[in-house]
């Protein structure tokens, strides 16, 4: 299968209206002008396939054993990226706002781990779901997602001294605030928690 170019990777969330325009409260608490609604991309299966085979072949050599994702974004990307390496897929979910493992899901001792995402902004997840991969005693391995909003301006430090920089298809800059600094919260507009409220789309 081809694997996607920048170009054609944006002109898919385009198309599928996935950048999406508002003052938007991110999973992050920080606040945005615009969102990154990679669902509305990720319930075409066969685009889905398309964006996780061009990402797995950052981890091609990687010895990946099992591909974690947090919940809910996460999981379609994971599911399709253990795919392409042959690995299982995990997720693990908020309970009282930290990220555990349930369903029967475990990492075994030294079994190397990849953490995926959809999309990367301040990284908080990813941090969590490391954080859950270290507590189990696995090996985190590389950390990857479709498109990283921090302009790799992040990177993870895991408890080995590792300092892992996220792979992802797509770096985009677009400004965040917090709330007390938000210039949309300033301006009175409403303010939507994504999934909450009907949203206008970038045409």
């Amino acid at each position: 299968m081809k694997l996607l170019d920048k170009k054609e990777i944006m002109a898919i969330f385009k198309e599928k209206r996935a950048l999406l325009e508002g003052h938007f409260e991110l999973s992050s608490s920080l606040h945005s002008a615009k969102y990154l609604q990679a669902a509305l991309v990720l319930q075409y299966p066969w685009l889905a396939t398309r964006l996780c085979v061009s990402l797995a072949q950052f981890f091609r050599n990687k010895g990946t054993q099992v591909v974690i994702s947090p919940a809910l974004g996460g999981i379609v990307v994971g599911q399709k990226v253990a795919e392409v390496l042959e690995a299982r897929a995990i997720f693990a979910e908020k309970n009282k706002g930290k990220f555990i493992l349930r369903r029967g899901f475990r990492i075994n001792p030294e079994e190397k781990v990849l953490v995926v995402e959809d999309v990367i902004t301040t990284g908080g997840s990813v941090k969590e779901i490391i954080k859950v991969v270290e507590e189990s005693k696995g090996e985190v391995v590389g950390v990857g997602c479709l498109i990283n909003r921090s302009c790799n301006k992040i990177a993870f430090m895991t408890k080995r001294k590792i300092k892992i920089q996220p792979k992802s298809l797509l770096s985009l800059k677009i400004k965040t605030y917090s709330q007390a600094r938000c210039p949309l919260c300033k301006k009175g507009v409403s303010l939507i928690r994504p999934g909450s409220k009907s949203i206008r789309q970038l045409k």
